[in-house]
């Protein structure tokens, strides 16, 4: 099983490099996954994807920062899974993205294995936080 100090610092680490690679080479970027018409779009998810991975990779040390890298994990997993899909089946964007959605499901089912008894932060009264003192 894996422990969420680990899942966060390999989705951490996916979500920097693939945020990086349109910011350095975007020309191979769009000849997988098409051409973009507003590039500002694309730097800025690309921009944020970099700031989340960043933030799960150094918050994987301590148990309140693997609950925050948690949240970023899921939550950036659920957003982009929802986005491929709903675009990608009746093929606004290109399909490749489905292959996109199938890794934020493994990121989204690693961080449900992860938990002690296989429950997702916020989920039959779990807190995804410790309480503040």
């Amino acid at each position: 099983m894996e422990t969420p100090g680990s899942v966060a610092r390999a989705q951490g680490w996916f979500n920097l490099v693939s945020g990086m690679w349109p910011l350095v080479h975007r020309r191979s970027f769009e000849g997988i996954t098409g051409p973009k018409a507003d590039v500002w779009l694309l730097q800025t998810v690309s921009g944020l994807l970099v700031a989340i991975g960043w933030a799960q990779i150094r918050g994987a040390g301590t148990g309140a920062g693997t609950a925050h890298a948690r949240l970023l994990g899921t939550g950036t997993a659920t957003a982009l899974f929802v986005v491929d899909v709903r675009y990608a089946t009746p093929g606004r964007i290109r399909r490749i993205y489905l292959l996109d959605a199938a890794f934020q499901a493994l990121w989204l089912s690693a961080w449900f294995r992860s938990r002690p008894g296989g429950r997702c932060a916020g989920i039959r009264g779990k807190r995804a936080f410790p309480p503040r003192p």
